[in-house]
């Protein structure tokens, strides 16, 4: 890896809203927008007029800077549509502050937005117009079952022990949800409830896959310098990181489904661009991709925030819960949330941005100081991996 010199204390985040996810059969896409954006303009105490330049993450529910310049009148203004996988809305936000950073721009506005439950579609879209022809017949939950029994199997764990360390997470995740009103899922889980479930694909059961859900997240970025004219206690980006992997993983049966290498070599980049040294003493908080429950267990082990092959104490001491060293999925994660393919990475920075503010309400943390965002987009054999950090 070469030199990460990055934008580091460069941009500010100054407002942001967060629509309430869930099946919003009642409102189209252009409302989520609207509603998304309304809330960090009051939260950001200025106008529509006031912003320069916008970014927009979505997967399927918009296809040019159109989708978001007319629900907001965003007239003659220069407006882009960002797609990347799971990490769309990420990579928007990601879009926006480079431009801020850059000199091009004083004030962006970056939104993230899905609306699937109306689109005609079963669960996620499919991937059939992918451009090319390495991909087998293959479920989500399938991919990430491979990556469940594979690390039973490494590290020697039983299907019993491996379901509990699991079901521990989403009974953890479950429980943060109650707390969140904008959650689309709001009801405690049981370790036995978790491993009683239907199976989806072995060992994943009901209650490690996320839902599927309607949202949208908005957030307003200006420079750092600029920040405190429009508020007391903007939070600044410190790390804005994107790996893409090779699919050589599609090809090989001897492939580790124990690590994803892209979150490992964002975590490593996103850990030097904000000049942390011990990401397991110095992050406070994160917001991780929690498509199914293996893949937060994994993914702690990747950002380092766990020694590899660890993380089953970690999660049964309570290390990553709300009152724990670490709390991990604070807002209640994609498994209370549910997964708005473009809207998920701002609603992870919606939280830590809440957090980092002291106003998180009844999941709010003690002191916070540094919050970190993951989004894996695809499967363990061939993703793209986000992962940002912001602080005060």
């Amino acid at each position: 890896m070469g030199s990460i010199k990055g934008i580091r204390d460069k941009v500010a985040i100054i407002g942001m809203g967060c629509t309430k996810f869930g099946e919003h059969w009642d409102k189209s896409k252009n409302d989520l927008i609207y509603e998304a954006t309304r809330d960090a303009l009051i939260d950001a105490k200025m106008e529509t007029k006031d912003i320069e330049a916008a970014w927009a993450g979505t997967w399927v529910s918009g296809f040019d800077g159109r989708c978001l310049a007319d629900p907001l009148k965003l007239q003659y203004i220069p407006v882009t549509r960002v797609e990347n996988a799971c990490a769309s809305g990420s990579d928007a936000f990601r879009n926006a502050c480079y431009a801020v950073a850059a000199g091009a721009y004083d004030i962006c506005l970056a939104v993230g937005f899905e609306k699937l439950k109306d689109s005609g579609w079963s669960g996620l879209p499919d991937q059939q117009s992918l451009p090319n022809n390495r991909y087998p017949d293959r479920t989500a939950p399938g991919m990430f079952a491979l990556m469940a029994t594979t690390y039973f199997s490494k590290y020697k764990l039983s299907p019993e022990e491996g379901k509990r360390m699991i079901g521990l997470i989403s009974v953890k995740s479950h429980h943060n949800g109650t707390l969140n009103p904008r959650a689309h899922l709001r009801r405690e889980v049981t370790i036995e409830q978790v491993m009683n479930a239907p199976i989806v694909a072995w060992p994943l059961g009901l209650f490690d896959c996320c839902g599927v859900s309607d949202g949208a997240a908005a957030a307003i970025v200006c420079r750092a310098d600029m920040a405190k004219k429009y508020r007391p206690d903007p939070v600044y980006v410190k790390a804005l990181q994107i790996s893409v992997c090779p699919s050589e993983g599609e090809m090989r049966s001897d492939y580790d489904f124990t690590t994803v290498k892209a979150t490992v070599r964002a975590g490593e980049a996103a850990y030097q661009e904000a000049g942390i040294k011990n990401p397991r003493e110095e992050i406070s908080m994160a917001e991780l991709h929690d498509c199914f429950s293996i893949t937060e267990a994994v993914t702690c082990e990747d950002l380092n925030f766990s020694p590899k092959g660890k993380v089953k104490k970690d999660i049964e001491s309570g290390f990553f819960n709300l009152d724990g060293k670490l709390p991990v999925q604070p807002d209640g994660g994609l498994k209370s949330f549910g997964h708005p393919i473009g809207a998920s990475g701002v609603r992870m920075l919606f939280e830590m941005y809440l957090q980092l503010q002291g106003k998180a309400d009844k999941r709010q943390l003690k002191n916070p100081k540094l919050g970190l965002t993951h989004n894996l987009g695809g499967i363990p054999v061939s993703n793209t991996v986000s992962v940002l950090i912001i602080g005060r």
